[in-house]
């Protein structure tokens, strides 16, 4: 991944952007990474990623609580313990 001082990153923005278009270009500051620039494209694509991987988690998990026997009136039961 190609990398850039933040300071030139301040200064080159346009030039930035467009790298960003074809590939992540990290940004460090004082030697740290402190963020990545990317397309709105890439972004978008790993963020309906993330998504679908929360989706698919949250099914599992459900699946898994109702085989355990885990019912909306026990769930409302433990949330209300206030023990």
């Amino acid at each position: 991944m190609r990398e850039i001082a933040a300071r030139d990153a301040k200064n080159r923005f346009g030039q930035l952007l467009d790298s960003a278009q074809s590939a992540p270009v990290r940004v460090t500051k004082k030697g740290r990474a402190v963020g990545v620039m990317m397309s709105m494209q890439q972004y978008e694509r790993l963020r309906g990623a993330a998504w679908e991987r929360l989706g698919a988690t949250m099914d599992t998990l459900g699946a898994q609580a109702t085989d355990n026997g885990l019912t909306d009136a026990a769930l409302d039961a433990l949330l209300a313990d206030e023990s």
